[in-house]
């Protein structure tokens, strides 16, 4: 938090610097389309301060649309992940303590800024009881290829819970440069993150939350299983992106990626509890666990305009984790507490664009013996500016992620060291975006899944441990979007079909997942602001929702009760004023009057009627 003042800080001295300032300065005025954000991928958008339905959905503490996200009770702390397809897969193994990384900003997730003058972007929104949720950017351009930017992520909610207080930082740092005869390009970036969450465990009793006693309307007053148990997720990342060309086409070209990145995850319970086992030294919960990783990807592609680009790679990943843990049950059962490996593969990517047709084919592998291979065929035909028809085919086998494989823990039920297959998948996407309306659909093969199971299968006892399911499961989904507009009114609708066919339960997701909302738009005060409001109804089917474990910091496999069947409406107001867009919403207004039955897992109730608000803000100078 300190450098994020220490910025703002320097920041406001600048700006009074300039207003002391007396000198003749010529006004600069840049178009707004020079404004723009890119990925690694080179994905380019323009910096956006119109007022549209999908700002509407952006604006929320992931800055990204959630549908097929439910947010918990508070926010910042976990996401129910109601669309399956959503789930992220690396065919490298990760340490784990999945839940905890929706909001952390993974490498693909970071941009990269191109600006003719400086760019701020501020986002403010309130939070649950007391706190703030803050994103501030500062990006500018030192010269025509050279661009720095620095932001910072912060938020701090007490939430209505007892023992359910969020805090987090993400502090990035991100810089871009290409040589002056565009033979050389560089992005690079540091990125800082930590995310605290007070753990409740949730609410002991629901008959509680359902009751209309006024006395437990006061969320805080409700019974949770852990008083004062906490867990942290941090983070720290330095990367690499460059290439160099030969010649200005038909060339070679040099490519190098890397980065190091150290994660760290701990579980903290002063007074132990029963519900988690039995902690093998009688004292307080101490759980602690260390994941470094060292990646470095060198290739060399021929690149030409008439057959696209040929690339040739490879890669090295090596990864270390260990635990701190001072487990008496680890010793005594003669566990490892440290997993060191290393992973090479191999691979080729074409990419090829003509006319209105792009394809892309990767194949990688490994020659080393922790076997992992990866192979993607994407086809996309654009009609015209508004239409378009992309395949995409997938198959991987994924290695074990280390968390499945050991863990130690003050809990005796929480050791284990294991030998898994790797996970495989089998995919097939469509993806159709027509003026009359935008169609998705897919169909996944999964074998050899892992997850977490309650081996106890009692809400009050949680004794969770890693499975490997032996059959196969096969996932389908189908989703269909279609905004229409009327004069000034909208109805924006998106829906998505899921269904899984598998012997037992072992991937549960909802059969539907909706939002509709239906807005009005209308300038006002002689067109000097705009207003949009409207109303959104986001609802979901009934179904086994897993179930949340703090000290795996993921989610579990649970077959006992079902969530879902609750409408969930808001009513908002929003308004731009030249470049601040201004944010109103009565979240979740129909919970004064239904019935209190909305829940995110068994026993983590859903976020009750709150009325919030904040702005989006940008300045181009």
């Amino acid at each position: 938090m300190r450098i994020f003042y220490f910025f703002l800080f320097l920041f406001s001295i600048s700006l009074f610097s300039q207003e002391k300032d007396t000198s003749s300065v010529k006004s600069i005025k840049a178009d707004i389309s020079l404004y723009k954000i890119y990925n690694l991928k080179k994905d380019t958008i323009v910096v956006d301060t119109s007022l549209t339905i999908a700002d509407e959905y952006k604006y929320n503490y992931l800055r990204k649309d959630n549908f097929g996200l439910l947010p918990f009770a508070n926010e910042g702390f976990l996401y129910t992940q109601l669309d399956f397809s959503k789930k992220k897969t690396f065919i490298f193994p990760q340490f784990g303590f999945h839940a905890k990384q929706v909001a952390y900003l993974d490498v693909n997730e970071i941009s990269y800024y191109s600006v003719p003058t400086p760019l701020t972007d501020i986002y403010f929104k309130t939070v649950m009881r007391q706190g703030q949720s803050l994103d501030a950017l500062l990006s500018l351009n030192t010269q025509k290829n050279l661009n720095f930017t620095v932001a910072y992520k912060a938020i701090r909610s007490v939430g209505d819970y007892f023992n359910s207080l969020t805090s987090s930082g993400h502090f990035r740092f991100t810089t871009s440069y290409f040589a002056p005869n565009k033979k050389y390009f560089l992005n690079a970036h540091f990125v800082g993150q930590d995310i605290l969450n007070q753990e409740s465990g949730g609410i002991k009793d629901v008959s509680q939350f359902e009751s209309n006693e006024p006395s437990f309307k006061q969320r805080e007053r409700l019974d949770v299983y852990f008083d004062n148990a906490s867990s942290k997720l941090k983070g720290n990342r330095f990367f690499i992106d460059h290439n160099y060309k030969l010649k200005d086409s038909n060339s070679l070209v040099f490519k190098h990626q890397a980065f190091y990145e150290y994660k760290f995850y701990e579980f903290l319970q002063p007074t132990p509890s029963s519900r988690l086992g039995v902690p093998d030294n009688g004292a307080s919960i101490n759980n602690k666990t260390r994941f470094d990783v060292f990646y470095n990807k060198v290739g060399v592609s021929f690149l030409t305009k008439k057959i696209g680009e040929l690339n040739f790679f490879i890669d090295n990943y090596v990864y270390n984790q260990f635990y701190v843990t001072n487990s008496l049950t680890a010793i005594a059962l003669n566990l490892p507490n440290n997993l060191h490996s290393r992973v090479n593969t191999v691979g080729a990517q074409y990419d090829f664009f003509h006319s209105k047709w792009k394809f892309n084919i990767l194949a990688q592998n490994a020659f080393t013996d922790r076997k992992t291979s990866n192979f993607e065929v994407t086809a996309k035909y654009n009609w015209n500016v508004f239409s378009s028809i992309e395949i995409k085919a997938q198959q991987n086998s994924k290695l074990p992620d280390n968390i499945y494989l050991f863990a130690q823990s003050s809990y005796d039920k929480y050791n284990w060291s294991n030998s898994f297959k790797n996970e495989k998948e089998s995919s097939l996407k469509v993806l159709a975006t027509t003026k009359w309306l935008n169609l998705s659909a897919q169909y996944s093969l999964y074998n050899d899944k892992l997850y977490f199971y309650n081996d106890y299968e009692k809400i009050d006892t949680l004794y969770v441990s890693p499975k490997q399911y032996a059959k196969s499961i096969q996932y389908y989904n189908v989703e269909i979007s279609k905004e229409f507009k009327f004069k000034k009114f909208g109805l924006d609708n998106r829906i998505k079909f899921q269904d899984v066919k598998q012997d037992d339960k072992v991937v549960n997701v909802p059969s539907v997942i909706t939002r509709n909302t239906l807005y009005y738009t209308d300038h006002v005060f002689r067109k000097a602001m705009l207003i949009q409001t409207g109303l959104t109804f986001n609802y979901f089917s009934k179904y086994y929702a897993d179930d949340y474990n703090p000290i795996l910091g993921d989610f579990f496999v649970q077959r006992q009760t079902k969530i879902g069947g609750f409408p969930m409406l808001d009513f908002f107001v929003n308004a731009r004023v030249r470049q601040v867009r201004i944010y109103l919403k009565a979240e979740h207004f129909n919970a004064l009057f239904g019935d209190r039955n909305y829940y995110n897992t068994p026993n983590y109730p859903y976020r009750d009627f709150k009325v919030r608000f904040g702005l989006e803000w940008n300045f181009f100078k």
